[in-house]
C-alpha cells in the first residue's frame, strides 16, 4: 500500500520533505492523508479523522491529492481559496444513522467487542493510558469503566449487554476499554479468556509506594468532600503494635503486583500482556505510547509533539489540532507529606515483592 499526505498551504508554510520520506506538508487548515487501498482509506479533514470512505469519496480524495501534488506552491496557495467550494463537508463526513436507543453513529459503524483491555492497576495511570492510546485515529475507547468481568450482576446480563456499552467503530478500528478492578478480581482472567482467548491486555504499574499513597489520597479527598474524617495514612499503613507494614490494608495489598499478575499468566500467553511503566508514562508519555501502539499492531502516530508539559498541573497534557486538553481536575492530586520512617518501611517491605515481579515479567523498573 502507498500512503501520501497532502495539504492546502498558506503563504507561510513550507515542506520539510527528504528524499526518503512521504510527501508531507503541514497546514493549520487542511491535512489529508490518503492510503491508496479502497479498504483502508484514512482522511483527515478540518481536524476530523475518518478511517472509512465510500467509493465516491475515494475517487474524489485521490483526485484532489494528485492535483495538489502536481501543482506549484503558488497554485496551491490559490487553490486554498476554492477548497470550501469544491470540497463540501458532505464528501468527507459520513452519513449518520440512528440506533434503537436514539444514538447517532456514522454509516458503516457498529458496536464491536474490545480487541484490547486495560486491566489495571488502580492509581497507576489507567485513565491517562486510555486517553493517550485513544489519540490514535484507529483506536476507539469506551468512555466509562464498564465493570463487566468483575461485577457478578453485570456479568450475568451477558455478552449483548457488554457489547452495547462499547462505542461505535469501523471494522479496522480497535475498540478498547479499561476497568482497573479486573486486575484484582479472582474470576476475571478466566472470564476474559472465555470471552476472547486472543484479546490483548494492557497493565500499567508504578512505584508501589507511590501507588499506595495515591490510593489513600483519592479516598481521603472523597471523604473530605463528604465532610467525613479519615485516619492519617501512617495509622492505616502501619501496625501500631509491631510497627511493621499493615498487610491487611487494601492499598498495600493491591501494590503487591505479582500476586495478581500471576493469575493472568496462568491463563494468557505472555505475549498477550503488555506492561506499561506508569512512572515513564508521566515523564515521557510519547515513548511509552509508542510501545503500546507497536503491541497493538498500530502504525506509529503519537509523537513528542502530541504532548506539552503543563506547569500548573505538573504533568503532560494532550495538544491536538491546536487544542490543549488535560486529564480531569481530580487527577494528579497532591500527596500528603508522609513520615520518612513510614516511607522507609514501605520501600523495604515492597523490595522482595518487586524482585519477584521483575523476574516474572523479565523487566525492571527504577523503584529503589
Amino acid at each position: 500500500m502507498t500512503s501520501y499526505s497532502a495539504a492546502i498551504l498558506n503563504k507561510h508554510h513550507h515542506s520539510n520533505m527528504n528524499d526518503d520520506q512521504e510527501p508531507l506538508v503541514s497546514s493549520p487548515r487542511y491535512t489529508m492523508k490518503v492510503s491508496i487501498d479502497p479498504g483502508n482509506l484514512n482522511v483527515v479533514h478540518k481536524g476530523c479523522i475518518f478511517s472509512h470512505c465510500n467509493r465516491k469519496r475515494l475517487i474524489f480524495c485521490i483526485g484532489l491529492l494528485l492535483t495538489v501534488l502536481t501543482l506549484t506552491w503558488t497554485q496551491v496557495i490559490d487553490l486554498s481559496l476554492v477548497v470550501d467550494t469544491v470540497c463540501p463537508d458532505s464528501l468527507f463526513y459520513p452519513k449518520m444513522l440512528t440506533d434503537s436507543e436514539g444514538r447517532q453513529h456514522p454509516e458503516g459503524t457498529e458496536h464491536r467487542l474490545p480487541k484490547a483491555i486495560i486491566i489495571g492497576v488502580r492509581k497507576c495511570g489507567t485513565r491517562a493510558l486510555l486517553d493517550f492510546v485513544n489519540i490514535h485515529p484507529n483506536v476507539v475507547a469506551a468512555s466509562h469503566e464498564v465493570h463487566y468481568f468483575d461485577n457478578a450482576t453485570n456479568y450475568a446480563k451477558g455478552r449483548d449487554w457488554y457489547l452495547n456499552r462499547m462505542p461505535y467503530s469501523y471494522p479496522e478500528e480497535i475498540t478498547i476499554e479499561k476497568s482497573p478492578a479486573y486486575f484484582i478480581t479472582d474470576k476475571v482472567p478466566e472470564r476474559i479468556y472465555n470471552f476472547n482467548s486472543s484479546v490483548k491486555l494492557l497493565v500499567i504499574f508504578r512505584n508501589p509506594v507511590t501507588r499506595t499513597i495515591s490510593d489513600y489520597t483519592q479516598i481521603y479527598q472523597k471523604r473530605l468532600k463528604q465532610n467525613l474524617t479519615t485516619e492519617r495514612f501512617e495509622h492505616l499503613v502501619m501496625d501500631p503494635i509491631t510497627l511493621e507494614v499493615n498487610t491487611k490494608y487494601m492499598a498495600v495489598q493491591i501494590s503487591i503486583y505479582q500476586k495478581y499478575l500471576e493469575n493472568y499468566f496462568r491463563v494468557f500467553n505472555r505475549n498477550q500482556i503488555h506492561i506499561v511503566d506508569g512512572d515513564k508514562l508521566i515523564s515521557n508519555p510519547a515513548m511509552e505510547i509508542a510501545k503500546v501502539e507497536k503491541f497493538l499492531g498500530l502504525e506509529r502516530f503519537v509523537t513528542p509533539d502530541t504532548f506539552y508539559f503543563n506547569k500548573t498541573r505538573g504533568f503532560h497534557c494532550i495538544k491536538k489540532d491546536g487544542v490543549e486538553r488535560c486529564l480531569a481536575e481530580g487527577k494528579g492530586r497532591k500527596h500528603p507529606n508522609i513520615d520518612p520512617f513510614v516511607l522507609h518501611k514501605l520501600k523495604k517491605f515492597f523490595q522482595p515483592h518487586n524482585k519477584k515481579l521483575f523476574q516474572m515479567i523479565g523487566q525492571t523498573f527504577d523503584w529503589d
